[in-house]
Order: structure tokens, then sequence, then C-alpha cells
């Protein structure tokens, strides 16, 4: 007979103006406003043990402040970064596979028009802007480039810097071959503007470039109905690009291995309720008007469970990204998907 592993119990903590009151573990947790963590925001949804202060801020800032100055128990991480930091040893946090964003970037490659760029092989030999050599959003075009239409990193020039704000750097410094072809924009200057000047042939960036439907500037989007490209990408690979993730900080995790499970089992209920929402069909509760069938399209298309957490669920996933990384010169070596996160959690 088999026996169901036990998972480590939340730890009591006493509170010694109460005269031993059970009291839960504070923690802060900080991650964008997405429909699948409303329901902790809320309180619809509680992470058993603990007692929540729960932020919402924009990725690029919750990033920022969680690992230059590790602010947050628990946050919302950059991906792509985490394999880079985790590679070497020096991620602050611990990641957990509660994939909070995910994306398919055909969207994210903007060109020129009157560069002579009509398919994606087109772009060898161009200089392409991004905003973060290493970000998630711009790791995973250039490998669908790479892998689904034979242009290499090595086969374009990069220009790195800021999409419409100056002075945009590298979270962690890269892994690149001696003279691969990448250098910052100058300073003061903008990918958007550089883009719009004809200094750049194109850009990857998750969002547009100010240039982009200005009805003056020869810009568009590599795939412009990105929809029916990133559909049949799914249909081939099976591949759903994943983004985010949630991440405890080193110190709390060693202190509370407990709270892994918590916070996977109650961001996976959480991620549940959002999923209904979407086809609710009495009375809508999303401001689209055919969003119940456009639910069904993707359910048909990607699953039961279209956007999935934990390991086992997204391994094929997780094999081409950390492959990704490593052959990008980001991760410093091919890491192993079961050894990226948490304990107790999947």
């Amino acid at each position: 007979m088999l026996v169901p592993e036990r998972r480590p119990e939340p730890e009591r903590l006493r509170d010694p103006d109460r005269r031993g009151a059970v009291t839960k573990l504070a923690i802060t947790i900080a991650t964008w406003d997405y429909d699948r963590v409303r329901p902790l925001v809320d309180g619809r949804v509680r992470i058993e043990g603990c007692d929540v202060n729960y932020l919402i801020l924009p990725p690029e800032e919750c990033f920022h402040r969680a690992y230059l100055h590790r602010e947050f128990d628990v946050s919302e991480i950059g991906f792509s970064p985490y394999l880079i930091a985790h590679s070497r040893g020096e991620s602050p946090y611990v990641a957990l596979p509660v994939f909070l964003s995910r994306g398919f970037r055909h969207s994210a490659i903007y060109i020129r028009t009157d560069r002579g760029i009509r398919s994606p092989g087109d772009l060898k030999g161009k200089t392409i802007g991004v905003v973060e050599y290493q970000m998630s959003a711009v790791m995973w075009p250039r490998g669908m480039l790479a892998d689904e239409y034979g242009v290499s990193p090595a086969d374009m020039r990069w220009m790195q810097g800021g999409l419409d704000v100056p002075g945009r750097k590298e979270k962690f410094p890269l892994n690149l071959p001696p003279g691969f072809p990448l250098q910052p924009i100058p300073e003061g200057a903008t990918l958007s503007s550089m883009l719009a000047q004809g200094r750049l042939d194109a850009v990857i960036t998750p969002r547009p470039p100010l240039c982009y439907g200005d009805g003056t500037t020869p810009v568009r989007r590599l795939f412009e109905d990105f929809e029916t490209a990133e559909r049949e990408y799914f249909q081939r690979t099976r591949v759903f690009p994943i983004m985010h993730a949630l991440g405890i900080r080193n110190d709390v995790h060693a202190q509370h291995p407990w709270l892994a499970a918590s916070l996977q089992k109650a961001f996976t209920e959480a991620k549940r309720l959002a999923t209904a929402d979407l086809f609710e069909f009495t009375a809508l509760k999303i401001g689209l008007p055919w969003i119940v069938s456009h639910a069904r399209q993707t359910r048909d298309l990607m699953g039961e469970d279209f956007w999935p957490y934990g390991v086992s669920a997204n391994r094929h996933t997780l094999d081409v990204m950390t492959r990704y990384s490593y052959e990008q010169g980001l991760a410093v070596r091919k890491l192993d998907p079961d050894a990226l996160f948490a304990p107790g959690s999947d």
C-alpha cells in the first residue's frame, strides 16, 4: 500500500504578548495585477499559515526591488534572469513553478518596412534593438527564430537600451562569446527614437515602440497577424513560453520550508477561480462580448489546463527554455528543470 508523502506542517508561531496564542507568519507578496492572483488579493483564497500583505506593482518595479533590494518575502520574478542567476548560484530567490506571466512573442518583433525585411530570414545581417538581451520576452523570440527559421543570434547585430526612457541596463553580466555583436545604444538615446530615425532595422520588445502605428514611420510587426502565427507555432511545438514565475526569498524559504507548498496550493486555487470566470456565460464577468468563445477556442487548442503550473505539466517548455538560456550565452550551464524549484512545490 502506498503511503502519501507528508508535507511539512506550517510551524506555529507564538506571540509573547498574547500568552502563547498561535499567530500566523507575516509575509509580503509583490506581483502585478493578474486575474489569476486577484482571489488572493481580495481574500477569496487564503494562504495557509500566513498573514499576507499583498502589493500590486508593475513587473519592472517588482523585479528591480526584489533582485536589487530583496524587499519582498515572496515576489514575481523574471524567469530568464532567474535561470541566469540560478546557474551562477547568485539568485536571492528560489522559484516556485507558479508561472504568473506567459505569452507567445511573435508580436514582439517590430521591423522597418524600408529594409527589405519580408520574412524572418531577412533579419540576417540586420541591427536589432533590445531592452535587455537577457529578458524572457527577448530570449524566446531569438530561440524561435533559430529553431523555426534558421536565424541564429550571431547572424544579427544587437543594441541594448531603454525603449522609451534612456539608461536601462542588463541585470546580470552576460556569458556571451568574445566578439559577440552586442553593444549599448548611445547615452541619452532610446530604442524607439533610434527605430524611428532608421538607426535600427528592428526591435524586439513586449511593449510597442512609440513610432509603431503613428501613421508616418515605416514600422510594422514582422508577424502582423501574430495570433495566427502563434497558434500555428503552438500546434507545431507544444510550447507555451514562460515569462515570469513566483519566488520565495532564500532566507524565508530556509526558515519556513512549508511555505512553498502553501503558496503553490493557494496560487493554483486562485488560477482555477480566474479560469472559471472566463467561461461564465450567464452574466459575463469580463468585458469582452465573445470572451467565452475565445476561451473555448483556447481550451480546444491547448487543452483543459491551458495555463498550467507545476514542473511535470511544463517539462517540455522548461527543457526548451533552459536550452535557449544556455545556447544564447545567458545561463553558464544547462540547467535541469527538476533542480530549479523549491522542494515541496509542484
